[in-house]
């Protein structure tokens, strides 16, 4: 796959927009800040995915097909397991944030131990786990971020090759986030 870099000058803009990466790179952030620039609605796929105790909602499959289906939208490529490929199959764009390692598990750390220390709310009031489970579950969030790297670089690849309308994005750093939002900015596009 090409990596393309930003801005995406010439072409029409999207206005069904996955943004893909590991845990922790900032895949809702931008998804926010991008739907704030454009006014296409973002949805977090986390708040669809999870009930009480981290637990799936039964009917998550439903609520993606329903946030698919409409004309605009923003939302993050998670839950493939569980959704297939419905998501890049509607989608027009798809962004690929593909941070250095060293940058993805500095932002990972930080948020963990942000939300952790802060007793943040999540989904459904679930809270990040005591730090210690680190050591002992091997599904511990910045275990899990930094497992699935090279899962989602194969993800982006196969989807980019089933849909050959879907465009692919590749972003490999913070700075090349930004100027893709500058570039959004600059489309003025509310959908």
């Amino acid at each position: 796959m090409a990596r393309t870099a930003p801005p995406l000058h010439g072409t029409p803009p999207a206005a069904r927009i996955l943004i893909a990466g590991p845990s922790g790179t900032g895949k809702t952030t931008l998804a926010r800040r991008a739907a704030n620039l454009t006014g296409i609605p973002h949805t977090e796929i986390d708040a669809l995915f999870h009930g009480p105790g981290w637990r799936p909602l039964p009917d998550f499959a439903a609520r993606v097909e329903r946030l698919s289906a409409q004309s605009a939208w923003i939302t993050e490529w998670q839950y493939r397991e569980h959704v297939g490929d419905l998501l890049a199959g509607r989608a027009q764009l798809l962004v690929h944030l593909d941070y250095a390692p060293h940058v993805h598990l500095t932002r990972l750390v930080l948020r963990t131990l942000r939300r952790r220390l802060r007793d943040e709310p999540l989904w459904a009031d679930n809270r990040e786990p005591p730090l210690r489970t680190f050591f002992t579950d091997p599904e511990h969030i910045v275990r899990w971020g930094w497992a699935t790297r090279a899962r989602i670089r194969r993800a982006v690849r196969t989807a980019a090759e089933a849909h050959p309308g879907l465009r692919t994005l590749v972003l490999s750093s913070p700075r090349q986030a930004e100027a893709w939002l500058r570039s959004l900015a600059g489309e003025g596009t509310q959908h």
